[in-house]
Protein backbone atom coordinates (compact mmCIF):
# COMPACT_ATOMS: atom_id res chain seq x y z
CA UNK A 1 0.00 0.00 0.00
CA UNK A 2 1.19 3.47 -0.91
CA UNK A 3 1.33 6.18 1.76
CA UNK A 4 0.72 9.91 1.54
CA UNK A 5 0.75 12.87 3.92
CA UNK A 6 -1.91 15.54 4.37
CA UNK A 7 -2.01 18.74 6.42
CA UNK A 8 -5.40 20.26 7.13
CA UNK A 9 -4.08 23.81 7.22
CA UNK A 10 -4.90 26.62 9.68
CA UNK A 11 -7.58 28.18 7.46
CA UNK A 12 -9.48 24.88 7.22
CA UNK A 13 -9.25 24.28 10.99
CA UNK A 14 -10.37 27.85 11.75
CA UNK A 15 -13.31 27.53 9.33
CA UNK A 16 -14.50 24.25 10.86
CA UNK A 17 -13.79 22.20 7.71
CA UNK A 18 -11.55 19.57 9.32
CA UNK A 19 -14.22 16.86 9.52
CA UNK A 20 -15.45 17.49 5.97
CA UNK A 21 -11.91 17.30 4.61
CA UNK A 22 -11.06 14.07 6.44
CA UNK A 23 -14.40 12.62 5.33
CA UNK A 24 -13.57 13.20 1.67
CA UNK A 25 -10.32 11.25 1.89
CA UNK A 26 -11.99 8.42 3.77
CA UNK A 27 -14.90 8.31 1.33
CA UNK A 28 -12.37 8.10 -1.49
CA UNK A 29 -11.13 4.89 0.13
CA UNK A 30 -7.93 6.06 1.78
CA UNK A 31 -7.24 4.58 5.22
CA UNK A 32 -5.99 6.74 8.11
CA UNK A 33 -2.85 5.23 9.62
CA UNK A 34 -1.81 8.24 11.72
CA UNK A 35 -3.39 11.53 12.76
CA UNK A 36 -2.49 14.41 15.11
CA UNK A 37 -3.92 17.79 16.05
CA UNK A 38 -0.97 20.07 16.74
CA UNK A 39 0.67 23.43 16.43
CA UNK A 40 3.62 23.16 14.02
CA UNK A 41 6.83 24.62 15.45
CA UNK A 42 8.93 27.17 13.56
CA UNK A 43 11.73 24.65 13.04
CA UNK A 44 9.41 21.90 11.78
CA UNK A 45 7.69 24.37 9.44
CA UNK A 46 11.05 25.45 8.02
CA UNK A 47 12.02 21.80 7.54
CA UNK A 48 8.68 21.00 5.87
CA UNK A 49 8.93 23.95 3.47
CA UNK A 50 12.73 23.71 2.97
CA UNK A 51 12.26 23.28 -0.79
CA UNK A 52 10.97 26.89 -0.84
CA UNK A 53 13.76 28.38 1.33
CA UNK A 54 15.12 31.55 -0.23
CA UNK A 55 11.96 32.25 -2.22
CA UNK A 56 10.11 35.50 -1.52
CA UNK A 57 7.06 33.69 -0.11
CA UNK A 58 8.98 31.33 2.24
CA UNK A 59 8.59 33.45 5.40
CA UNK A 60 4.88 33.87 4.70
CA UNK A 61 4.42 30.10 4.34
CA UNK A 62 6.19 29.43 7.62
CA UNK A 63 4.31 32.19 9.48
CA UNK A 64 0.99 30.97 8.13
CA UNK A 65 1.42 27.24 8.88
CA UNK A 66 2.56 28.05 12.45
CA UNK A 67 -0.22 30.60 13.08
CA UNK A 68 -2.87 28.18 14.30
CA UNK A 69 -3.37 24.45 14.98
CA UNK A 70 -3.44 21.99 12.09
CA UNK A 71 -4.33 18.34 11.65
CA UNK A 72 -1.64 16.13 10.11
CA UNK A 73 -2.68 12.80 8.65
CA UNK A 74 -0.87 9.82 7.17
CA UNK A 75 -3.06 7.89 4.73
CA UNK A 76 -2.57 4.55 3.04
CA UNK A 77 -4.14 3.12 -0.09
CA UNK A 78 -3.70 2.13 -3.71
CA UNK A 79 -2.15 5.09 -5.57
CA UNK A 80 -2.64 7.14 -2.41
CA UNK A 81 -0.65 10.18 -3.58
CA UNK A 82 -2.53 10.56 -6.88
CA UNK A 83 -5.89 9.82 -5.23
CA UNK A 84 -5.29 12.42 -2.51
CA UNK A 85 -4.11 15.09 -4.96
CA UNK A 86 -7.15 14.54 -7.17
CA UNK A 87 -9.39 14.84 -4.10
CA UNK A 88 -7.63 18.07 -3.05
CA UNK A 89 -7.74 19.80 -6.44
CA UNK A 90 -5.34 22.19 -8.16
CA UNK A 91 -3.00 24.38 -6.07
CA UNK A 92 -4.77 27.47 -7.38
CA UNK A 93 -8.37 27.15 -6.16
CA UNK A 94 -9.78 28.98 -9.20
CA UNK A 95 -8.31 26.17 -11.35
CA UNK A 96 -9.77 23.41 -9.16
CA UNK A 97 -12.66 21.29 -10.34
CA UNK A 98 -15.98 21.46 -8.52
CA UNK A 99 -16.19 18.46 -6.22
CA UNK A 100 -12.58 18.82 -5.03
CA UNK A 101 -11.76 20.25 -1.61
CA UNK A 102 -10.23 23.41 -3.04
CA UNK A 103 -12.81 23.71 -5.81
CA UNK A 104 -15.63 23.62 -3.27
CA UNK A 105 -14.17 25.58 -0.35
CA UNK A 106 -11.18 27.76 -1.34
CA UNK A 107 -10.77 31.07 -3.19
CA UNK A 108 -7.09 32.02 -2.84
CA UNK A 109 -3.79 30.15 -3.24
CA UNK A 110 -2.54 31.39 0.14
CA UNK A 111 -5.61 29.95 1.85
CA UNK A 112 -6.05 26.70 -0.05
CA UNK A 113 -6.96 24.59 3.00
CA UNK A 114 -4.85 21.47 2.49
CA UNK A 115 -1.29 20.34 1.83
CA UNK A 116 -0.83 16.98 0.11
CA UNK A 117 2.37 15.13 -0.77
CA UNK A 118 3.40 15.56 -4.40
CA UNK A 119 5.17 12.20 -4.73
CA UNK A 120 5.49 8.87 -2.96
CA UNK A 121 9.05 9.73 -1.93
CA UNK A 122 8.07 13.12 -0.49
CA UNK A 123 5.09 11.55 1.24
CA UNK A 124 7.35 9.15 3.11
CA UNK A 125 9.72 11.98 4.06
CA UNK A 126 6.85 14.17 5.25
CA UNK A 127 5.26 11.33 7.23
CA UNK A 128 8.67 10.73 8.85
CA UNK A 129 8.93 14.42 9.79
CA UNK A 130 5.61 14.37 11.66
CA UNK A 131 5.21 10.79 12.91
CA UNK A 132 7.37 8.13 14.49
CA UNK A 133 6.94 4.61 13.13
CA UNK A 134 5.29 3.67 16.46
CA UNK A 135 2.59 6.31 15.84
CA UNK A 136 1.56 4.73 12.53
CA UNK A 137 -0.97 1.93 12.53
CA UNK A 138 -1.46 0.05 9.28
CA UNK A 139 -4.61 -1.98 9.85
CA UNK A 140 -7.14 -3.93 7.79
CA UNK A 141 -10.68 -2.58 7.52
CA UNK A 142 -13.62 -4.90 6.93
CA UNK A 143 -14.42 -2.80 3.85
CA UNK A 144 -10.94 -3.11 2.27
CA UNK A 145 -11.95 -5.98 -0.09
CA UNK A 146 -14.70 -3.67 -1.42
CA UNK A 147 -12.18 -0.86 -2.06
CA UNK A 148 -8.91 -2.58 -3.02
CA UNK A 149 -8.56 -5.39 -5.56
Amino acid sequence: MERTFIIVKPDAVQRGLTGEIIKRFEQRGLRIIGMKFLRISQSLAEKHYAVHAGKPFFAGLVNYITSSPVVVIAFEGTNAVAAARKTIGATKPQESEAGTIRGDFALEIGRNLVHGSDSVENGLIEIGNFFTEAELNSWPRNTDPWIFE
